[in-house]
């Protein structure tokens, strides 16, 4: 496939495919024949579970021998939303004014382009002196259940090994090179349903309303600080999402009254030990009540050192910037890959991810690609 050593071509290919998340939209063969092309041997990794999408994967890795360095993604986007509302066509990967435009520039198909492009220009150099892998979900923006923890999983039954990871996230606030994410906060959501009896307002005696309960259920949880955070993450919050009565009636006390709530928690805690005092705090106020909860990651740090090094130098060295060390934003699937090498995410400016006219300018995606290209030949100097 020509032109793998630009990033545009490959990331306008992958923009047009319609991967709104779980369809793959033909963006895992797009990548399969770009890969191909290139020497690596490509593995697709299908998963399926009983009420969750059906979803397709891709492992390649061009080399056999140690170390392996890889780097994760994800071909799958966000819906559109309203196309009317976009000033060109969500998938046509059209370029004006400097940018690339289209769902996914950002996040993060224009980094998968990068690093491909980055790999197709260092392949040959006799720098690589180990092997190069991508891990690609169709994943990440759904349930995340059929993805990269799947993947991770496979990959060892097969006796592979991955020996650090970069995940290309848009990790930057507002310009390219501003920030590196060696962390992130783990995030706990929480459905609360308090019962009572159903009854007349004219005879509180007969009725038991679980509103004052829910209440003050609500005011324990908005009203404590869980810390002050550490030395890597911020405080901890807790934000209350919904509150449910579902009662149209000014003169029935209701029987049930929900709520739901997420925390974004950092290293001091954990989805155990957050459930087990959301329960104490409960129990102390009374009455009956149901609570499920659902951790979707934990909080997880790979502390600074060589991988996060070798990154902001090369950040530094075609930006000019000191990368700031971070665990701020949300989720993504680094959590999952921490548990099987050290893992950092570094990619693309992130402001106009998810949005309308989502897009990246072509000088950004030259210098990522030129930054990733910086990191492959670091990773492997003196190796």
């Amino acid at each position: 496939m020509p032109g793998l050593d630009q990033p545009l071509p490959l990331a306008q290919e992958l923009i047009r495919c319609q991967s709104v998340t779980p369809a793959d939209g033909g963006a895992l063969d797009v990548l399969q024949r770009a890969l191909q092309s290139l020497g690596f041997r490509c593995t697709r990794l299908p998963f399926t579970e009983p009420g969750t999408p059906d979803i397709d994967n891709l492992y390649a890795r061009l080399g056999d021998v140690a170390p392996n360095f890889c780097f994760a993604g994800h071909s799958d986007v966000v819906p559109v939303g309203d196309a009317t509302r976009w000033s060109v066509d969500p998938f046509g990967a059209s370029v004006s004014g400097g940018a690339l435009f289209g769902r996914g520039a950002a996040d993060m198909k224009g980094a998968i382009a990068a690093f491909v492009a980055a790999v197709s220009r260092v392949k040959d150099d006799g720098k690589v002196t180990g092997s190069i892998s991508l891990l690609i979900t169709g994943d990440e923006e759904g349930p995340s259940i059929n993805g990269t923890k799947k993947m991770l999983r496979a990959l060892v039954e097969r006796g592979e090994k991955l020996d650090a990871c970069l995940v290309g996230e848009p990790t930057n606030p507002t310009k390219l090179g501003e920030m590196i994410k060696i962390g992130r906060r783990g995030s706990l959501s929480g459905w609360l349903t308090v019962t009572g009896v159903q009854g007349h307002t004219a005879y509180p005696h007969l009725a038991d309303s679980p509103i004052p309960r829910l209440l003050r259920m609500l005011r324990v949880m908005s009203e404590t600080a869980l810390d002050d955070g550490t030395a890597h993450f911020q405080p901890s919050n807790l934000q209350i999402t919904t509150v449910d009565i579902g009662n149209p009636a000014t003169n029935v006390i209701p029987g049930e009254a929900r709520a739901a709530f997420n925390i974004r928690f950092n290293d001091r805690h954990s989805g155990k030990s957050l459930e087990d005092w959301l329960r104490r705090e409960f129990d102390a106020i009374g009455g009956a009540y149901e609570l499920r909860i659902q951790v979707s990651g934990e909080a997880f740090l790979t502390p600074p050192g060589p991988l996060s090094s070798l990154i902001a130098r090369a950040v530094k060295a075609i930006t000019g910037l000191e990368p700031e060390l971070s665990t701020t934003g949300g989720t993504s699937d680094a959590r999952f890959i921490k548990d099987y090498c050290p893992v950092a995410e570094f990619g693309l400016a992130g402001q106009t991810m998810h949005k309308v006219d989502e897009r990246v300018s072509l000088a950004d995606l030259e210098a990522l690609t030129r930054i990733y290209q910086g990191v492959i030949e670091g990773f492997f100097a003196g190796r």
